[in-house]
């Protein structure tokens, strides 16, 4: 695929997308997991969030790889894109996590008798989603300066 337009590369606007939606849904996670009013309020756009950001981070790899072939090689570029390639994995997490947070939220609170699994899912699901969208962040926060160490001074 040529990801360009107008012969302009792709890769800045994806990365611009992926390093607003990634910490957007982190923060979504954040919120519905220690907040209950923020579950009702998000409802299912926290999944939603979460899949943008998810969809985001392939586009902004894809096309940033597309143009490292264009580009001249440098210790920089290569550690961005060493980088890069871990934030997909996080991704997922903070989609597949907010997405049973909600539907455990929405359909599984009612279902569920057993208070040991109730009570479990409150303690395990805050801190996994805490976790992870923390990591998130991390991520693509080292990443973003990483890609801006590499074309400003690379």
């Amino acid at each position: 695929m040529d990801w360009q337009f107008g012969g302009i590369p792709l890769h800045p606007l994806f990365v611009h997308l992926t390093s607003v939606a990634v910490p957007v849904a982190a923060l979504t996670a954040i919120a519905v997991a220690v907040w209950p009013a923020a579950r009702r309020w998000f409802a299912v756009g926290a999944p939603i969030v979460g899949l943008v950001a998810l969809v985001s981070v392939p586009l902004a790899t894809s096309s940033g790889e597309w143009l490292e072939h264009r580009e001249k090689e440098t210790a920089l570029l290569e550690r961005h894109t060493e980088l890069a390639d871990g934030m997909l994995p996080w991704s997922i997490a903070v989609f597949a996590l907010l997405t049973l947070w909600w539907a455990w939220h929405r359909f599984g609170t009612t279902r569920v008798t057993s208070g040991g699994v109730v009570r479990a899912v409150r303690i395990v699901g805050p801190v996994l989603l805490v976790a992870v969208a923390a990591v998130s962040i991390i991520e693509v926060v080292i990443i973003g300066h990483a890609g801006a160490a590499s074309v400003w001074n690379g």
